[in-house]
């Protein structure tokens, strides 16, 4: 009777897809309400559940585990049949998988989902593939999206996350909770390097083009090749008061409007499956009980047709930790009533369960909101073909892990470390330096991979990445082992908080530095990620800035290079380093990239994609207002604003030198709608070949909301040849010099403008 009725239920589903070609999206939601008309209560509510996989096995991942990881039969048999649970995330025990287990024990999954349940509804597996696959031991990984922010190209965007689907699923995984489009304009914040950075525009681009990598150019998730996205956090969650995780934020409607929701609205505009919601409270509201977030602003007025997932344990914490509701069952009305799809629940899933039923049968709950949550499920499963291709054979991927792949992590490092100082050109360094490389950072693949690498938390990566090298062993392939000295100095503690370093060898790292002719200083952060990651001081730690300026002290020339998922403030020994990195989490290959542009082979060419801040209360955007950037005002009273970066956004250095000459607009005067031509001749003057970011921005001079200094509205990454010209052409609208105003509605109002690239001006001016 199941095979009969699992068979027609197929050729049901294929039907719709088929019919869904051709016919479009009523069709099949036609064939889908039949469908959800089929199931009890209990289905439902199941199909609303995501459970973590140790919920239903025991043991490691790690294939020569003396305990491998086992699915329990009798506490699989209850999650999926007794309680129809319709979805798996995570891996076990914190542990990266070889593909071959994934698909086995993915496999075991979906047998028991499709021939054991009544209405064989296949389960939607999904993991936080953040740059690479995260947990499966072989797979290629990315630097982190903040370090591909700094290339200012979108294509490496796009390769890390098409490498990234092609190998999630071969490890039979459809589903990935990525990309990040949360708005990193707080350095404090401990999930900034997750993100695309300070700017609105910068990661809204990047982010489409994560999105295409990942579900294709032509919406291809029913391929084998492709997964699900899944936007996070939906909305306003990396800016909270205190810059700690998931503490409260307060921010105006209009500013979230202008800065926050672009990059989410230009993705879910894309076609984007799935969006994860912010885990924090704005303007005292927890924004998983918000029905005006979630149902009103995303599916109403942004015309969200996916599914909106929660984050870990987010629907309970509005009882446990956000004490707006008295119990887990008062948190749960909250939270499906605001428009909540389906809940990471993630252990507890009977309580889940039995309340949300309790809930439908109270009335507290209506039946149609759980249909409309189960209809956007079994969209995604149908569209990602799981019923006919739950599961995937290794042997279909013959990519995986291949030399091509990690050519183009390799590439995107490459164009992403950034250049911040280049005193006296001290660099590139001649191959016959002698070195010094110490710090707690240069003989870590740890600390180049950052937080989610083969484990949540990162701790767990130097078990997987013996054949990579350390910043320490690229500088040793570079210019051989004979060259190279190496004494840590400080080193962070073993299983100690991320922030936790301690004098290592001190002494002998100040005595070493006095018998080379450089020094290549490696400092910046252990691996964190959310509230582990929260921290009390931005500056770098005690220990670090010690060893930085006894460094100095020698005489040496220091090349400090900054290895860090935000920008930790180094103002206090900045001055003494004759030349200055940053490399962000540049992932496997990233000690490989920095060894190759520190002698040479490569030409640096990343740009910050943040306002790197000099003291841990300076810390302000590059689009900020003017008054915090007054001049000093004469008379009784003296007012000035000091903005004073480190570094600001977008700067970054290269051993060529570049001229801009000839801006021009095609219009000094234009109306709306009128298309804008904006031209600029960028010459390599230098003696070697070398790549540009032109970045274009415009200042509105006055408006009714006092306006940016500047805003990021276009970019385009350019490789020149010696002596060689280029002429680099934008197109802009009136809309893309809009503001939203006092009333929340975005305007461009009449005026001048001005245009800025590489340092030329023009003004224009709007009818």
């Amino acid at each position: 009777m199941r095979k009969t009725l699992y068979r027609s239920l197929t050729l049901i589903l294929l039907s719709i897809f088929a019919i869904s070609c051709s016919t479009g999206k009523n069709e099949t939601d036609a064939k889908i309400d039949k469908i959800i008309s089929e199931m009890t209560l209990e289905e439902k509510v199941g199909q609303m559940t995501q459970i973590t996989l140790d919920v239903i096995g025991n043991g490691e991942g790690r294939h020569e585990s003396k305990v491998p990881f086992e699915i329990d039969t009798a506490r699989i048999r209850k999650a999926i049949v007794e309680y129809h649970v319709g979805s798996i995330l995570n891996t076990t025990n914190n542990y990266a998988m070889p593909p071959a287990q994934w698909n086995k024990i993915i496999t075991f999954i979906q047998k028991v989902a499709m021939e054991q349940t009544r209405m064989q509804i296949p389960v939607i597996y999904g993991v936080d593939a953040i740059h690479g696959t995260t947990y499966t031991d072989g797979a290629i990984m990315f630097p982190q999206q903040i370090t591909l922010a700094a290339t200012f190209n979108p294509t490496h965007a796009y390769n890390m996350a098409s490498v990234t689907a092609y190998e999630t699923r071969a490890s039979s995984i459809p589903w990935n909770f990525s990309p990040v489009l949360d708005l990193g304009a707080d350095p404090r914040f401990s999930r900034q390097f997750e993100g695309f950075g300070e700017d609105p525009y910068l990661v809204k681009m990047m982010g489409l083009e994560m999105i295409k990598g990942y579900e294709g150019i032509t919406d291809s998730i029913h391929t084998k090749y492709k997964v699900a996205s899944c936007l996070k956090h939906f909305l306003g969650y990396s800016v909270p008061v205190s810059g700690k995780d998931r503490t409260p934020a307060y921010i105006p409607e209009n500013v979230l409007r202008e800065y926050h929701l672009e990059p989410f609205k230009a993705a879910i505009a894309s076609g984007t499956e799935s969006v994860m919601i912010n885990s924090g409270i704005i303007n005292g509201i927890t924004v998983h009980a918000s029905h005006d977030i979630i149902t009103k602003l995303l599916k109403e007025e942004l015309n969200f047709e996916g599914v909106v997932v929660t984050d870990w344990m987010d629907i309970i914490n509005l009882h446990t930790r956000d004490k707006i509701a008295k119990d887990d069952k008062e948190a749960i009305k909250l939270a499906i009533n605001a428009g909540i799809d389906m809940s990471m629940v993630p252990y507890e899933y009977e309580t889940f369960c039995d309340n949300l039923i309790a809930l439908v049968k109270e009335g507290e709950v209506k039946e149609s909101r759980i249909d409309d949550a189960v209809r956007r499920i079994l969209k995604l499963k149908l569209k990602l073909n799981l019923w006919e291709q739950a599961v995937t054979n290794i042997s279909d991927y013959p990519e995986f892990g291949s030399e091509k792949s990690a050519r183009m992590a390799y590439e995107a490092a490459a164009e992403a470390i950034t250049l911040l100082k280049n005193n006296n050109e001290i660099l590139p360094l001649s191959k016959t330096t002698k070195v010094l490389v110490t710090g707690p950072n240069a003989n870590s693949m740890r600390t180049l991979n950052g937080g989610w690498s083969y484990s949540w938390q990162g701790e767990k990566t130097d078990r997987y990445t013996e054949e990579f090298n350390t910043i320490l062993e690229a500088v040793q392939n570079e210019i051989g082992t004979n060259n190279v000295k190496y004494v840590p100095g400080v080193s962070y503690v073993n299983d100690g908080k991320y922030f936790e370093d301690v004098e290592d060898q001190f002494a002998n790292a100040i005595a070493a530095a006095k018998t080379v002719d450089a020094v290549i200083l490696c400092l910046g952060e252990n691996t964190y990620t959310e509230k582990s990651g929260d921290l009390n001081d931005l500056n770098l730690s005690a220990n670090q800035l010690r060893l930085a300026k006894e460094l100095a002290k020698t005489g040496k020339p220091v090349i400090l290079v900054l290895n860090e998922g935000r920008p930790r403030c180094i103002s206090a020994i900045e001055p003494e380093m004759k030349a200055v990195f940053q490399t962000y989490l540049p992932g496997n290959y990233g000690g490989d990239a920095l060894a190759d542009i520190v002698f040479g082979d490569v030409n640096p060419s990343g740009k910050l994609p943040y306002t790197y801040p000099s003291y841990p209360n300076s810390l302000v955007t590059y689009y900020h207002k003017p008054s915090e950037e007054q001049k000093r005002a004469e008379g009784a009273y003296v007012y000035e604003s000091d903005y004073n970066p480190q570094y600001e956004f977008g700067h970054g250095l290269s051993y060529t030198t570049f001229e801009y000459s000839n801006l021009k607009v095609s219009k000094k005067e234009f109306s709306a709608d009128e298309t804008l031509t904006i031209t600029v001749d960028v010459k390599n003057s230098g003696k070697r070949s070398g790549k540009e970011s032109v970045l274009l921005y415009s200042s509105d001079l006055y408006a009714s909301i006092t306006p940016d200094m500047k805003r990021l509205r276009r970019f385009s990454k350019i490789s020149l040849e010696a002596g060689e010209t280029k002429t680099v052409s934008f197109e802009i609208t009136d809309k893309d010099l809009a503001f939203v105003n006092q009333h929340n509605t975005w305007v461009t109002e009449p005026g001048e403008f001005e245009i800025t690239i590489g340092g030329l001006k023009t003004k224009i001016t709007f009818k």
